[in-house]
């Protein structure tokens, strides 16, 4: 493990630092990235050492920028000479009816959540192919599946475009080796989200959408890509989405 390095897009907080933190346990070097946070980035870093990671490297990147995703793997480039595992993680997330939904916020949730993963992976494939072994984990949403969910048409057809870019990426990379696959998350935890389930009667009306009566924490999804991206776990899986939903698509 400590010959394993990790990229996670946007893990200064949320589902990318539990995911961070997760490989980290298992002495992977990660590489945390972050757009505006720094100072969030350096204290997961941090985190990340002390858990157990091999070497921690903190990178800004823009995912919604060509030229930043250029300077981010030259960066990523000084301290490492290949790439394991690429988590495509940072996204915003847009709330509203389609009437409240103008061409600028169309744009902007395309171009962060599913453009940005497209630039990010076709910037990196040169270190994931470098590897002896490596895959790609997509945080996609229950939203891309599903039209019965809390957000908007920008931010629905977003995620839906990831699960679209995860299964034929997929294909096209298969024969190199290279996993490519992807987890929907239900309601999470995280500050994006905090607004949604601000009260307990908030929070008690989004339980009872799920089976299971729970609301998904950041470290259940990062666990969910912790086993996608492992070969040890999931070396035959490859273009598959995995609901982290407690159950909610089966109603």
């Amino acid at each position: 493990m400590e010959d394993c390095t990790v990229m996670v897009t946007g893990s200064s907080r949320g589902i990318g630092r539990a995911t961070i933190l997760r490989f980290a346990r298992h002495g992977c070097s990660v590489i945390v990235t972050y757009h505006t946070r720094r100072g969030a980035a350096e204290a997961t870093a941090e985190e990340a050492k002390r858990l157990g990671a091999n070497r921690a490297l903190v990178v800004r990147l823009d995912v919604a920028s060509p030229a930043s995703i250029r300077e981010a793997r030259a960066a990523v480039e000084e301290e490492f000479d290949k790439l394991n595992i690429l988590v495509n993680n940072a996204g915003i997330l847009h709330v509203g009816t389609i009437d409240q939904t103008s061409i600028e916020d169309w744009e902007r949730t395309i171009r962060v959540n599913l453009t940005g993963a497209f630039l990010v992976t076709k910037e990196f494939l040169p270190l994931l192919r470098r590897a002896e072994w490596a895959s790609i984990v997509n945080v996609a949403s229950i939203a891309g599946q599903t039209g019965n969910i809390v957000a908007s048409t920008a931010y629905a057809a977003s995620k839906a475009g990831i699960i679209g870019f995860t299964k034929r990426l997929a294909i096209e990379l298969a024969e190199e080796g290279i996993r490519v696959n992807a987890v929907a998350p239900s309601f999470t935890e995280t500050d994006m989200v905090r607004d949604l389930i601000a009260t307990r009667d908030q929070k008690e009306k989004i339980r009872k959408l799920h089976p299971l009566r729970e609301i998904i924490k950041p470290e259940d999804v990062a666990e969910a890509i912790y086993f996608l991206a492992m070969p040890s776990l999931s070396g035959k899986i490859t273009g598959q989405v995995i609901g982290v939903n407690a159950g909610r698509l089966t109603c």
